[in-house]
């Protein structure tokens, strides 16, 4: 024996369903109940695709104000869940995406400030004159094989042909030169030798 009665659920959508088409018609009494009545659907939604707790009052809000910009969109003879539940996923996806992209630019004030110091500062630029002299100086105490493998190749950035044309040596022995100078300069630099 099959049965016409309407779950509770499905009662519930056309009740939104009602009002929604009463709000398009103009009743704002009715605007207020559906939007009311939306907002623990639309918090549904949002945990659904993942967002956190704290962040579903912005999906609500994002959500709601999409519904009062597409109002005139919804189809009363059809469910008002499934149209309002497809906004709500989209607000949600929206806002997901949104954090994403801020945690990755975002970066902690101690790395930023290490990284990307105030260009106003005095002190950076006398910062940069020191470690440029410290290593210019480290660049003099190499042996002259590393040395002219360090200007050639590094500070003047030339390719290796070019370095050997201008060294005489050949491409090889320019590379393994450029490797131990390197390794020596990073070693003396950074005070572990």
């Amino acid at each position: 024996m099959p049965t016409d009665i309407p779950s509770a659920s499905e009662q519930a959508d056309r009740q939104r369903a009602a009002w929604m088409a009463a709000a398009q018609a103009g009743d704002q009494r009715a605007y207020t109940r559906v939007l009311n009545d939306s907002v623990a659907l639309i918090r549904a939604v949002a945990r659904r695709q993942g967002v956190a707790v704290d962040a579903l009052d912005d999906v609500v809000q994002e959500t709601l104000l999409t519904v009062h910009r597409v109002r005139h969109t919804f189809d009363p003879s059809r469910s008002y869940d499934a149209w309002l539940s497809a906004i709500a996923a989209r607000r949600a996806i929206d806002l997901l995406r949104s954090h994403g992209r801020r945690e990755h630019r975002e970066v902690h004030d101690e790395f930023a400030m290490d990284t990307h110091a105030d260009r106003e500062d005095a002190s950076t630029g006398t910062l940069r004159q020191q470690e440029a002299e410290r290593l210019r100086k480290a660049i003099e105490t190499l042996p002259p094989g590393q040395r002219e493998a360090v200007e050639q190749l590094g500070l003047k950035e030339r390719t290796l042909a070019e370095a050997a044309e201008r060294t005489g040596r050949n491409t090889g022995a320019l590379k393994v030169n450029l490797h131990r100078a390197l390794k020596t300069l990073r070693d003396r630099l950074h005070g572990e030798s």
